[in-house]
């Protein structure tokens, strides 16, 4: 009654069989002790509790005297008493329990009437804030496409505190503060090529010297586990040394852990990284390579960086196209089709690449055909033609991903005629023009 399961026993120092409220734990949320509120009925029930424990059982003592005819349920309601009154003292109990995880959960809280700072924009591409204090941004690209280069260029822009007209990319960097430091961390590099790097970074930034705000860091000689210790001890140290950090790049992020594709150490790098540039109120620049096909970021860890960065651009540069392209896989404050796709390439003039303009939206839909097309071709120099079953099985070996991400490529390859279907099967699939002018294409050039 009163809206409440209760099972009644005949006496407090009754055996509860504890098969039974395993049963019952299984049904509801929380289970109760409801003795009388006399010191047998209060002894027991502390005794009963105890037994069990294992179950995280609930005690709740009624307020009432204890005495004959003021001891038990029916004299609490006798009294006028609601089910809802009865309800707020289990809530009471259940505060208690819970006491530290509300308390956390009450610094969670949004304070309507205490709006949080205003996170300054750090890494901008037109009107789009990419890179924000407080975030992490995703830099990927396969193999030589530019990626340390394009990172080099955001480090240069934060140097420029005198506002002199460098090249940055196309990319627009709010400068660091003189009390303020940028930090380099580079997981991949011999210390020989970080320092060739760093020279170029610093006649990108028209300096001719390492300025106080820059601090690089070669992690190669340090066992993985503690590359990582590292660059959270030397972020806090640095926070408190000087005024703040306005910058962390991080170039390799998968060499701080074993495998890009655990799925623990993963979520809990991506998690650790997220805090810090939280707590720090930095925003941490993550480097990290595709998958062989060009299609995804690396393993679980890719698939994490994703889902919490503020921004993921990807680096490309077509096959034999000395052109790169920053284009953004993810853009959570803004619009991806409002974002302008930056063009660099190679200038043997000034020794360094240079920003050569803004991608044309009707030349974006052809890239993202060749990739795809690349991807399938080398299973179609082996026969001309694949059921839909096959092809997604050979792409998900391919590219690692899953099966719904696999057939979103297929339907993707056949919207765009890369893939037909042929007359009376629609499951079995050959060759359109694209994918035969591909072909066709590496045929010649290996000749």
């Amino acid at each position: 009654s009163r809206g409440f399961s209760a099972i009644c026993f005949n006496s407090e120092t009754a055996h509860i069989p504890l098969q039974k409220l395993q049963k019952l734990k299984m049904r509801f949320r929380h289970l109760v002790l409801l003795f009388d509120s006399d010191e047998t009925g209060k002894r027991a029930s502390l005794e009963q509790q105890a037994q069990l424990a294992p179950l995280e059982v609930f005690r709740l003592v009624l307020p009432l005297s204890g005495t004959k005819k003021d001891k038990d349920i029916s004299d609490y309601f006798a009294q006028g008493k609601t089910g809802r009154d009865l309800l707020q003292l289990f809530y009471q109990t259940l505060s208690k329990h819970y006491e530290e995880s509300l308390s956390l959960l009450k610094n969670c809280e949004i304070q309507w009437d205490k709006p949080p700072q205003k996170q300054e924009t750090i890494i901008s591409i037109g009107r789009t804030p990419v890179g924000v204090q407080s975030s992490l941004l995703g830099i990927t690209g396969g193999e030589g496409t530019g990626k340390s280069h394009y990172v080099s260029a955001l480090i240069a822009g934060c140097l420029n505190s005198k506002n002199l007209p460098i090249d940055t990319l196309g990319t627009t960097l709010l400068p660091c503060p003189k009390d303020k430091v940028v930090l380099f961390f580079d997981t991949e590099q011999s210390q020989d090529q970080l320092y060739q790097n760093i020279s170029k970074l610093l006649k990108r930034a028209k300096l001719t010297s390492l300025p106080d705000l820059l601090h690089a860091f070669c992690l190669t000689q340090l066992p993985r586990r503690e590359r990582l210790k590292v660059i959270r001890e030397g972020l806090e140290s640095f926070y408190y040394q000087c005024a703040g950090v306005h910058l962390v790049v991080i170039d390799g992020i998968a060499d701080l852990i074993g495998a890009v594709n655990n799925e623990q150490e993963s979520v809990e790098l991506i998690e650790e990284l997220y805090l810090l540039a939280g707590n720090y109120k930095t925003c941490i620049v993550c480097v990290l390579h595709l998958t062989p096909s060009g299609l995804k970021l690396r393993g679980h860890l890719g698939s994490e960086l994703q889902r919490k960065a503020t921004a993921v651009l990807s680096i490309e540069r077509e096959k034999n196209s000395p052109i790169s392209a920053v284009k953004p896989m993810k853009i959570r404050n803004g619009s991806l089709s409002d974002t302008p796709q930056i063009l660099f390439r190679w200038n043997n003039e000034l020794g360094m690449h240079s920003y050569v303009g803004n991608q044309k939206n009707e030349d974006q839909k052809p890239n993202k055909a060749s990739t795809l097309a690349s991807l399938v071709s080398p299973l179609f120099k082996e026969r001309t033609l694949w059921t839909v079953q096959e092809l997604n099985i050979e792409i998900q070996k391919r590219t690692d991903v899953k099966e719904r991400t696999a057939k979103g490529y297929i339907r993707t390859l056949k919207e765009m005629g890369i893939l037909v279907p042929q007359e009376g099967n629609d499951q079995l699939l050959g060759m359109g023009s694209v994918l035969k002018e591909l072909l066709e294409d590496n045929k010649n050039s290996q000749g």
